[in-house]
Protein backbone atom coordinates (compact mmCIF):
# COMPACT_ATOMS: atom_id res chain seq x y z
CA UNK A 1 0.00 0.00 0.00
CA UNK A 2 2.89 2.49 0.62
CA UNK A 3 4.02 2.45 -2.75
CA UNK A 4 0.37 2.07 -4.54
CA UNK A 5 -0.20 5.75 -1.91
CA UNK A 6 3.12 7.28 -2.91
CA UNK A 7 1.82 9.18 -6.27
CA UNK A 8 4.71 11.28 -6.16
CA UNK A 9 7.33 8.78 -7.77
CA UNK A 10 7.92 8.78 -10.78
CA UNK A 11 9.23 5.28 -11.81
CA UNK A 12 11.54 5.59 -14.03
CA UNK A 13 11.98 1.47 -14.56
CA UNK A 14 11.06 -1.92 -13.22
CA UNK A 15 14.26 -1.65 -11.10
CA UNK A 16 13.66 1.43 -9.86
CA UNK A 17 10.48 -0.17 -8.77
CA UNK A 18 12.10 -2.85 -7.38
CA UNK A 19 14.52 -0.73 -5.45
CA UNK A 20 11.85 0.89 -4.01
CA UNK A 21 9.95 -2.39 -3.20
CA UNK A 22 12.75 -3.98 -1.29
CA UNK A 23 13.57 -0.56 0.45
CA UNK A 24 9.68 -0.48 1.80
CA UNK A 25 9.37 -4.08 2.25
CA UNK A 26 12.26 -3.67 4.54
CA UNK A 27 11.21 -0.47 6.72
CA UNK A 28 8.12 -1.85 6.96
CA UNK A 29 9.65 -5.59 8.93
CA UNK A 30 11.25 -3.07 10.68
CA UNK A 31 9.11 -0.88 11.84
CA UNK A 32 7.14 -4.41 13.05
CA UNK A 33 9.50 -5.65 14.72
CA UNK A 34 9.93 -2.10 16.80
CA UNK A 35 6.39 -1.75 17.47
CA UNK A 36 6.51 -5.32 18.90
CA UNK A 37 9.15 -4.88 21.18
CA UNK A 38 8.06 -1.52 22.11
CA UNK A 39 4.45 -3.07 23.17
CA UNK A 40 6.84 -6.16 25.39
CA UNK A 41 8.94 -3.48 27.16
CA UNK A 42 11.83 -5.25 26.05
CA UNK A 43 10.47 -7.75 27.01
CA UNK A 44 10.88 -10.62 24.26
CA UNK A 45 12.97 -10.26 21.02
CA UNK A 46 10.64 -10.37 17.84
CA UNK A 47 12.00 -12.95 15.28
CA UNK A 48 10.81 -12.64 11.73
CA UNK A 49 11.74 -15.81 9.78
CA UNK A 50 13.27 -15.10 6.41
CA UNK A 51 14.56 -17.76 3.98
CA UNK A 52 17.20 -19.41 4.74
CA UNK A 53 19.12 -17.20 1.83
CA UNK A 54 21.11 -16.09 4.33
CA UNK A 55 22.92 -19.34 4.23
CA UNK A 56 24.76 -20.03 7.45
CA UNK A 57 23.37 -23.03 9.50
CA UNK A 58 21.28 -21.33 12.75
CA UNK A 59 20.29 -17.60 10.70
CA UNK A 60 16.96 -19.28 9.40
CA UNK A 61 15.08 -17.39 12.40
CA UNK A 62 16.90 -13.83 13.36
CA UNK A 63 16.32 -10.67 15.03
CA UNK A 64 14.84 -8.12 11.94
CA UNK A 65 15.97 -4.75 14.24
CA UNK A 66 19.38 -6.71 14.21
CA UNK A 67 19.59 -7.93 10.42
CA UNK A 68 18.44 -3.78 9.51
CA UNK A 69 21.13 -2.73 11.62
CA UNK A 70 23.98 -5.46 10.51
CA UNK A 71 22.30 -4.14 6.89
CA UNK A 72 23.10 -1.00 7.28
CA UNK A 73 26.63 -1.71 8.63
CA UNK A 74 27.14 -3.41 5.01
CA UNK A 75 26.05 -0.49 3.12
CA UNK A 76 28.15 1.63 4.52
CA UNK A 77 31.68 -0.68 3.63
CA UNK A 78 29.90 -2.16 0.43
CA UNK A 79 26.85 -0.17 -1.26
CA UNK A 80 26.44 -2.24 -4.60
CA UNK A 81 27.01 -5.62 -1.85
CA UNK A 82 23.95 -3.86 0.50
CA UNK A 83 22.16 -3.19 -2.89
CA UNK A 84 22.01 -6.54 -3.69
CA UNK A 85 21.42 -8.41 -0.34
CA UNK A 86 18.56 -6.11 -0.22
CA UNK A 87 16.90 -6.87 -3.46
CA UNK A 88 17.30 -10.98 -2.81
CA UNK A 89 15.95 -10.62 0.58
CA UNK A 90 13.26 -8.06 0.62
CA UNK A 91 12.30 -8.08 -3.30
CA UNK A 92 12.86 -11.73 -3.93
CA UNK A 93 14.58 -10.62 -7.16
CA UNK A 94 16.80 -13.70 -8.75
CA UNK A 95 20.84 -12.81 -9.41
CA UNK A 96 19.64 -12.75 -12.87
CA UNK A 97 17.14 -9.97 -12.52
CA UNK A 98 19.03 -7.92 -10.13
CA UNK A 99 22.04 -7.92 -12.62
CA UNK A 100 19.62 -7.00 -15.31
CA UNK A 101 18.60 -4.04 -12.73
CA UNK A 102 21.57 -2.56 -11.74
CA UNK A 103 23.41 -3.12 -14.89
CA UNK A 104 26.37 -5.30 -13.90
CA UNK A 105 27.10 -8.70 -14.72
CA UNK A 106 25.18 -12.35 -13.52
CA UNK A 107 29.20 -12.94 -11.78
CA UNK A 108 29.15 -9.51 -10.11
CA UNK A 109 26.10 -9.98 -8.46
CA UNK A 110 26.91 -13.05 -7.33
CA UNK A 111 30.04 -12.33 -5.94
CA UNK A 112 28.39 -9.29 -4.15
CA UNK A 113 25.52 -12.05 -3.26
CA UNK A 114 28.36 -14.17 -1.17
CA UNK A 115 30.19 -11.32 0.21
CA UNK A 116 27.06 -10.03 1.64
CA UNK A 117 25.85 -12.89 3.00
CA UNK A 118 28.62 -14.37 4.60
CA UNK A 119 29.72 -10.63 5.94
CA UNK A 120 25.90 -11.00 7.24
CA UNK A 121 26.58 -14.15 8.87
CA UNK A 122 29.84 -13.38 10.45
CA UNK A 123 27.99 -9.82 11.77
CA UNK A 124 24.78 -11.54 13.22
CA UNK A 125 26.95 -14.05 14.90
CA UNK A 126 28.88 -11.29 16.73
CA UNK A 127 25.97 -9.58 17.78
CA UNK A 128 24.03 -12.82 19.21
CA UNK A 129 21.01 -12.62 17.18
CA UNK A 130 22.22 -15.86 14.96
Amino acid sequence: MRLVDDTAIAWQSRAHFFGIAAAAMRRILVEHARRHSAQKRGGGWERVTLDEQIGAPGLAAIEMLDLDRALTRLAAMDARAARVVELRLFAGLSVKEIAHFIEVSERTVADDWRVGKMWLARALAESGAA
